[in-house]
């Protein structure tokens, strides 16, 4: 055992995993891991358990499971008694009794270059705003809002990645920085640095009807908004009267086969072939590559256009 501290690990999603897994197979000993309750999931509303759950029994570590954490599981962590505790997308908020449990304190992985994107959507808020560098900061949790000082920072380049894809080049980097953070805190010898509040900026949990997608944007902004949405609600906007989910495109700001003097509607289908459906925005084209319409599956551009569900000239809209 390359060190004796008592470690508890609190995380839910895929995302979450690698970075107890580097833990374990490191040596560190994690006592316990604390996640959110097993949730249905799908159409079929399968109650399933969170994947760091499912790590975690498949290693023979206990799992805690709790709706809030604050109400239920001070005393639980109180008993346990750990050293430290570690902190991974676990999506609940610390009261300042949890915080005050471990002796080295608890320290936050957090899926943004703090202060920007503090909050619940960090990676997909990254992707939306049309960031070219992200990472993993880890931070030391205080009471505030992933407002704790930073004991160190893995920058990662955004290229086109879904919000899906960054956040799987993501979870390595987070193990990674895991591992080189945990001897400093565990030697009582962590190097923090205050964050700079001025420059922060706060995201929050997504809703569903945010992801409408607002043709009057360029192009490239369209598709930073797609990326950022994908897996999870997934851009969408209206054709015909009917929803239209967008997974996936490609930005065309000076599109070849479009005449100077041609003039087309915002939202309106100005070529649609297998490579394809363009569409008009306030700069530029954007090539839809993967759409999927009411009651049915995703499908490429070429299935759509072939099954006549769209077609040039046809208009997409807010509503």
């Amino acid at each position: 055992m390359k060190n004796n501290a008592k470690i508890i690990y609190l995380g839910t999603p895929a995302f979450a995993v690698a970075p107890l897994k580097a833990m374990v197979e490191a040596g560190y000993n994690v006592i316990a891991v604390v996640t959110k309750p097993d949730a249905e999931v799908g159409r079929k509303r399968v109650l399933t358990p969170p994947p760091v759950k499912e790590y975690a029994l498949s290693v023979g570590i206990p799992v805690y499971q709790y709706r809030s954490i604050r109400k239920e599981g001070a005393k639980d962590m109180q008993a346990l008694a750990p050293d430290l505790m570690i902190t991974c997308a676990f999506g609940q908020i610390l009261s300042q009794e949890i915080i005050d449990i471990p002796t080295f304190g608890i320290y936050n992985l957090h899926g943004s270059l703090l202060p920007k994107y503090r909050g619940a959507s960090p990676i997909q808020s990254a992707i939306i705003a049309g960031e070219s560098v992200t990472g993993i900061t880890v931070m030391k949790t205080d009471i505030g809002l992933d407002t704790g000082d930073v004991l160190l920072m893995k920058e990662v380049s955004i290229e086109r990645e879904t919000a899906g894809e960054l956040f799987e080049k993501l979870s390595p980097v987070a193990a990674d920085a895991l591992l080189t953070a945990l001897p400093q805190i565990l030697n009582g010898t962590p190097c923090l640095t205050p964050q700079n509040g001025k420059d922060a900026t706060l995201t929050k949990t997504f809703k569903k009807e945010q992801a409408l997608i607002c043709w009057n944007a360029s192009a490239k902004e369209i598709d930073c908004f797609v990326r950022g949405f994908n897996p999870w609600p997934v851009a969408f906007s209206y054709c015909k009267g009917e929803v239209v989910k967008i997974y996936f495109g490609t930005p065309l700001e000076e599109p070849s086969f479009q005449e100077e003097s041609s003039f087309h509607a915002i939202g309106e289908i100005v070529r649609a072939d297998k490579t394809g459906v363009y569409v008009q925005t306030a700069s530029g084209v954007y090539r839809i590559e993967k759409l999927q319409f009411v009651g049915g599956k995703p499908l490429t551009a070429a299935e759509a256009v072939n099954g006549r569900k769209i077609a040039v000239g046809d208009v997409f809209t807010a509503e």
